[in-house]
């Protein structure tokens, strides 16, 4: 059965996916929170979420509980929420960005590998050109030292 156009099976393929796979497998679950929460972090739902929250606990302190709120106006315990929540997301933060780092290094070690030998194939092709070259001069000097 023939490939799909724009497929590739090739080693090339092969050492990608296992690089990735080898990765993903390697990651820690401390490294996968962090990722996902990340990723849940820097989402507009996730501001949006917030800002709703933060506007729903400024409304029932200060209109739905007027006398009795557990937070009054100054909102002492949200300002200790956010602070907490700052500190929090800091931290998850610099643990993700360090391993974005990891992988954006280990992807150029990966590239560099790739283009090294790559750069050895087509040495190894400009010598057969070369030799091919010179085949083809000695024929075309033979054939016309021919009588």
């Amino acid at each position: 059965m023939p490939k799909p156009p724009g497929t590739y099976s090739g080693p090339m393929a092969e050492t990608r996916v296992n690089w990735h796979r080898r990765h993903t497998e390697g990651l820690s679950a401390g490294d996968r929170a962090a990722d996902t929460l990340r990723n849940g972090m820097g989402s507009w739902p996730f501001v949006g979420i917030f800002v709703g929250f933060m506007a729903l606990w400024a409304a029932v302190n200060s209109y739905v509980l007027a006398n009795n709120s557990w937070d009054p106006y100054p909102y002492i315990l949200l300002n200790l929420f956010l602070s907490m929540l700052a500190g929090l997301q800091g931290a998850i933060l610099l643990i993700a960005a360090k391993r974005q780092d990891a992988i954006a290094s280990a992807m150029a070690q990966h590239d560099y590998e790739t283009d090294v030998r790559a750069a050895a194939r087509i040495e190894m092709l400009m010598d057969i050109n070369a030799a091919q070259l010179k085949l083809l001069q000695e024929l075309r000097s033979l054939r016309d030292d021919r009588p």
